[in-house]
């Protein structure tokens, strides 16, 4: 997900998609452990998108 797709959501579809983000990190992480998956820099896109959502939900509360 790109910064600008991240922008033009409310607040209540950033934490919505945050938690499906995390959800899907999360169980990257746990197929990768028990047997390597076939595309590892999936885990490195959805951590970042994981970063950005969590960025934009800090700076709409700090505004």
């Amino acid at each position: 997900m790109k910064q600008n797709e991240i922008k033009d959501l409310s607040v209540a579809e950033l934490q919505e998609k945050l938690s499906q983000t995390k959800k899907t990190y999360n169980d990257l992480k746990m197929a990768h452990a028990i047997s390597p998956i076939e595309n590892p820099l999936q885990i490195r896109s959805v951590r970042r998108t994981v970063a950005r959502l969590t960025t934009e939900l800090s700076k709409r509360e700090q505004q």
